[in-house]
């Protein structure tokens, strides 16, 4: 039943989708900030929508640490398509997701995404991962946040400490943009869909943000290294989750 009014509310929200990008056009006509404003809410809306609808118990620790007042890269470890849902839906100002190429073949979606500032990566081209990597440092200047997932995909595994060893290549947009990097650990996003894919279940699914950290502030192997010294942090929280939740 979860996942038949997810499938319906998804159609829905993407046929409405249509008028809404035609309203924020108009509205950026007069005002770019507030047609990303727009965008941004009705996104967010449709994320958490969704979330309630699959019965998702979302639990949020330590959202103090993300900066309201600045750009920053999001990192986090990634478990399941449930993971840009839960952390989209809180994000506190624009943010683009880094995802992957293949969502293009899907029209509306992959231009939804696109309007929001999201980025899609083809791993395999160098060439276009470079593009896209610098694009998202250029983004993140002009003020909107990036969030990735740098394991470049999702761990299969039922541990919910563990995670793919993590591509130093995404942290370069930190070290050029000069942001601070919020490390996310995430968990029980894989047991509301992929775990039983097709069908969507209630799970819980934590969310806990580290405390944001400046690439030049790093010892100098520690900076060599940001990715491993990052992944360190995210699973010494999904350690402490497990041990709080599960």
């Amino acid at each position: 039943m979860r996942t038949i009014l997810c499938i319906l509310f998804i159609t829905i929200f993407l046929i409405f989708s249509l008028p809404v990008m035609l309203l924020e056009f108009i509205v950026g006509k007069f005002s770019k900030h507030h047609s990303d404003k727009v965008m941004l809410a009705y996104v967010q809306f449709g994320f958490k929508a969704i979330l309630l609808i699959s019965g998702v118990k979302l639990i949020i620790e330590n959202e103090e640490n993300v900066p309201r007042d600045k750009a920053v890269l999001y990192i986090g470890n990634h478990r399941g398509f449930f993971d840009i849902v839960a952390t989209y839906s809180r994000c506190p100002n624009l943010t683009g997701y880094i995802s992957k190429k293949s969502i293009e073949k899907v029209p509306i979606i992959s231009f939804l995404m696109k309007r929001v500032y999201c980025l899609l990566m083809d791993r395999s081209d160098i060439r276009q991962s470079m593009g896209v990597i610098l694009k998202a440092i250029e983004y993140v200047k002009s003020g909107i946040s990036i969030c990735i997932f740098p394991e470049g995909t999702r761990i299969k595994t039922s541990d919910k400490t563990k995670t793919l060893p993590f591509k130093e290549g995404s942290f370069k947009i930190a070290q050029k943009a000069k942001c601070p990097i919020v490390p996310m650990a995430i968990t029980g996003t894989d047991d509301v869909l992929e775990n039983h894919f097709p069908w969507i279940k209630r799970a819980k699914v934590v969310v806990r943000y580290g405390k944001p950290f400046y690439v030049e502030d790093l010892e100098k192997d520690q900076q060599k290294k940001v990715g491993l010294y990052t992944q360190t942090i995210i699973e010494d929280m999904l350690i402490d989750i497990v041990n709080k939740h599960y």
